[in-house]
């Protein structure tokens, strides 16, 4: 199955890309991109990952710096690829910097601040070095970043990679204390892209996740309930309740990101909704073939796949119509100034989600052998190659972009090359392209 609008920017990979491959035709295109540095991951000595390499173009973004969102990614792509240590490495530094964020878990659980000022939450972007906060307001009402920290951690924990003392499962205990202060199943955040806060059904699917991934390690005994630290006590028919308010939540809203009814909140498609299929799997198959039918047919680009209908970050001709300091300051609360910037069908295209994708219909095909899913495994995983950057890009070749965007009449990368979530999620699809490959020479 071919994509009629597959574009490939580099032109080493057009006689590369088929509409299927042996192992070795795999094997040529993944060798060619580990030569060129497009699979380089290279984290702070702490074993954390900035959002991008820093370079002279996107130094203005703040990229340097660390988000936990997308490390929980990068961590869970060398999970995957077999390279655990560095998973785990990730994930005992971020623990350390939620242990120096915990007076502001305690603070929140205790009702000592109002956790409506984000700037009172946990942050969710650091200076990765130092483990330090970052002076400068932000929206750091992100659940779906901490309950993705919470259920990676689980799960590493739950299959023994990493083994938890005494204050690793208190600062778990704070985590989870805290989802029920805020009351995560109704709570506004500012979700996946860190704009206009909204009950965000992906930020509540993520936590969900979190919790039901606590509830297996309970279960293993690996932590007793009821646990009890510092006047917080958590019992077993609290993360039961927990779970169930989620999932209630959930069942209201998907397969919509948000159903408020003001306007400025309201979201039918969302792509950061896939993120519920892979890698947390937390919806059955029928809502997650709903969601991958809702992004494919009306987020679906020509060059990659749009966050959301009516997404202005990186608009059109974005970088004529602001300064460098203008296209990154924390717009949660002033989505509208930017939102004037965008004309109707112009939205940014993003690298994030076609690899997903591709990935998804990987795992479907390797559950049930049918070909067809086999075939969109191929089209997305290819799609997601043709976004790499050319030869002539001021970045280099075979590089992952953070999206594409209209300049004039045409579309180019915005400044950050590479984003190593991407990055990440590129190379899982094409770990499960080669499991694919493996499985259907067998059939």
């Amino acid at each position: 199955m071919r994509d009629e609008m597959q574009i490939i920017n580099n032109v080493r990979l057009s006689n590369l890309i088929k509409d299927g491959y042996t192992l070795e035709e795999y094997e040529s295109i993944f060798n060619l991109l580990k030569e060129n540095g497009t699979f380089l991951f290279s984290p702070l000595s702490n074993g954390l990952f900035s959002a991008s390499v820093q370079t002279d173009l996107n130094d203005y973004t703040g990229y340097k710096n660390v988000w936990v969102r997308d490390n929980i990614h990068i961590a869970y792509a060398h999970y995957i690829i077999g390279e655990v240590s560095i998973a785990v490495q990730n994930l005992r530094t971020l623990m350390e910097y939620f242990k120096k964020q915990k007076f502001r878990f305690e603070r929140i659980i205790f009702l000592k601040t109002d956790f409506q000022d984000p700037m009172n939450r946990p942050h969710v972007r650091f200076e990765g070095n130092q483990l330090a906060e970052i002076d400068q307001k932000w929206a750091h009402a992100q659940n779906d970043a901490l309950g993705y920290f919470l259920w990676l951690y689980c799960k590493l924990a739950l299959e023994e990679l990493i083994f938890l003392n005494d204050d690793d499962i208190q600062m778990i205990l704070l985590f989870i204390s805290y989802f029920e202060r805020i009351n995560y199943w109704n709570d506004e955040d500012s979700g996946h892209w860190e704009e206009v806060r909204k009950i965000n059904a992906s930020s509540i699917g993520v936590v969900l996740a979190a919790l039901k991934e606590f509830m297996k390690l309970s279960e293993s005994n690996k932590v007793s309930l009821p646990l009890v630290c510092n006047g917080i006590k958590l019992e077993m028919n609290m993360v039961i309740r927990l779970i169930d308010f989620g999932e209630n939540a959930m069942e209201r809203i998907l397969p919509s990101e948000c159903i408020q009814t003001d306007v400025s909140k309201n979201r039918r498609y969302d792509s950061a909704l896939l993120f519920l299929i892979y890698p947390l799997q937390v919806l059955d198959s029928a809502m997650g073939d709903q969601i991958l039918s809702d992004v494919i047919g009306f987020l679906k680009g020509q060059y990659g796949i749009k966050r959301y209908l009516g997404d202005s970050f990186w608009a059109a001709d974005y970088k004529q119509k602001l300064s460098p300091e203008q296209r990154t300051v924390d717009f949660s609360d002033n989505i509208f100034s930017r939102n004037n910037l965008l004309q109707k069908g112009q939205e940014a295209q993003w690298c994030l989600f076609d690899s997903i994708i591709s990935i998804i219909y990987g795992e479907k095909f390797l559950f049930s052998s049918n070909k067809d899913f086999y075939n969109r495994q191929i089209m997305f995983l290819n799609r997601a190659l043709g976004q790499l950057t050319g030869d002539d890009h001021k970045e280099g070749g075979l590089k992952c972009p953070e999206l594409y965007c209209l300049e004039g009449s045409k579309y180019v990368t915005n400044d950050v090359v590479p984003l190593l979530w991407a990055q990440a999620n590129l190379l899982v699809a094409m770990n499960k392209m080669k499991q694919s490959i493996k499985f259907n020479n067998q059939h």
